[in-house]
Formats: structure tokens, sequence, C-alpha cells
């Protein structure tokens, strides 16, 4: 299995801070924000990832990153261009998927859950993560039957379906490339992962576990400073 850090976009929502620079360099407590889901990666066994970032951005990820040898891993860049999807990664990441499965991360994501055995025992269709959410309008949510079983992921719902959001980590066979590349862009004018998913759901091979520990979308100053208390508290700081 490969891996992708989607690392792209402007990071408007924490201006002025990412004026400067990408949102995923920002520091969560002693480390880049990009090293979590990095971590999240390489702790299941991926060394080979593929790192997509703005185009004003690459830069600043070479020179953090390199090459991914001092850290035992393979790094490959590409760029993107214009957001339009966290799908858009299979298609800018076609070529660096080639014939392999997949795990895609997005930059701002920081677990606490070890992943490993979902990663290592992956065999084929797709597997999501889903949290229980104060605020489930935000995101994807998976909409369970009576029995428990997922039958739907919802984008962004109105109306309530269910507290469980989607997480971004995301694992799939190596047909999610076609898959995305068939996709027509949503109203909001993107690519949905949401609509890969269910294609997978729909073909009754999508799997969906729920996260245990904390899961952290650090992409506001609310959550970007629950991220930074959040690390310091697991790396045993004296301040807390």
């Amino acid at each position: 299995m490969k891996g992708i850090i989607l690392a792209g976009g402007a990071g408007t929502r924490l201006s002025p801070l990412t004026k400067v620079t990408s949102k995923q360099l920002l520091p969560i407590y002693n480390k880049p924000m990009i090293y979590y889901p990095l971590e999240t990666l390489m702790r299941g066994g991926i060394t080979e990832i593929l790192i997509i970032t703005a185009p004003d951005r690459a830069g600043d990820f070479l020179r953090l990153l390199g090459s991914g040898r001092e850290l035992g891993a393979k790094f490959t860049y590409e760029i993107q261009d214009k957001p339009e999807g966290i799908a858009q990664a299979f298609i800018i990441g076609e070529n660096f998927v080639g014939d392999d499965s997949v795990a895609l991360i997005l930059g701002d994501n920081i677990f606490e859950d070890d992943f490993s055995q979902a990663i290592k025992g992956f065999k084929t269709g797709g597997h999501v993560f889903a949290k229980k959410v104060p605020d489930p309008e935000r995101f994807g949510v998976v909409k369970f039957s009576s029995g428990g079983i997922a039958e739907q992921i919802v984008e962004k719902p109105k109306e309530h379906v269910s507290d469980y959001a989607v997480t971004g980590l995301y694992l799939y066979d190596n047909r999610v490339v076609a898959i995305a590349k068939n996709l027509k862009p949503s109203v909001r004018g993107e690519l949905e992962i949401t609509d890969v998913n269910n294609v997978y759901l729909q073909a009754g091979e999508l799997a969906v576990s729920t996260v245990s520990g904390a899961w952290l979308d650090a992409g506001t100053f609310d959550s970007l400073l629950e991220a930074n208390l959040l690390i310091a508290k697991r790396e045993g700081s004296a301040v807390l």
C-alpha cells in the first residue's frame, strides 16, 4: 500500500497565520502539523508517500521533509494547482499509485488511534473511519440502519442524519483512481470523497470502523489550540 498526504489549499480559516506558511506546516506542540499524518501512515508500514501541496508552498515542504530518507521513507511531491475536492488527490496521484492500493490522509488530521492493523490487514474495497462529533453538519456523515449497518454517507447534511462523521483517513484498493476520474463535480464544484465512498458502499465493499481516541481536524483556531494541548499532554509537557 502507498500513501498520499493531501496538504494543499490556502488555509484561509487560519489567516493570518497562513499568509506566510502552509497550514500543514504550522506547529503542533513540538513538530510541524504534517508530521502527525506522516506518523499515522508510517506506523502502518507505509513508506512510499506522495505529498500533494499548493504551488507556492512546495519548496517549504521539500526543505522540511526532503526525500524522506532521514525518516526511513521515500517521498514524492505533486502540485495541486487549484483545490477541487479531496478525491482530486487520486487523479493527481494516478502515476504514483500505479497498481497498488492506497491510503489517503488529510494533512491537517491528527489521530490518537493506531491504525496499523487496519492498514496492514487491508485487502480490497474501501475502509473509512467514523467518529462521533458534536457538529456533524460540517462533515460527510454516515447514515446507519436500525441494525447499525452503514447505508449511506451524506456530505454536510442540513438535516440530522447521525452524529458520526467520516474522518480524514481513507483506505482504498486500486479502483479508486478510475472511480475518482469518473466523478462529476458537486454543486460546490468539487470532486467529493463522499461520492467515492458511496460507490464502494453501494457495491457492498466499504468497511466503516469507529474511532475511539481523539480526532482533530486542525483547520480552525480552536481545533489548532486543542491539537497543541492534546499533543503537549501526550508528550508530558511540564506546562500542563
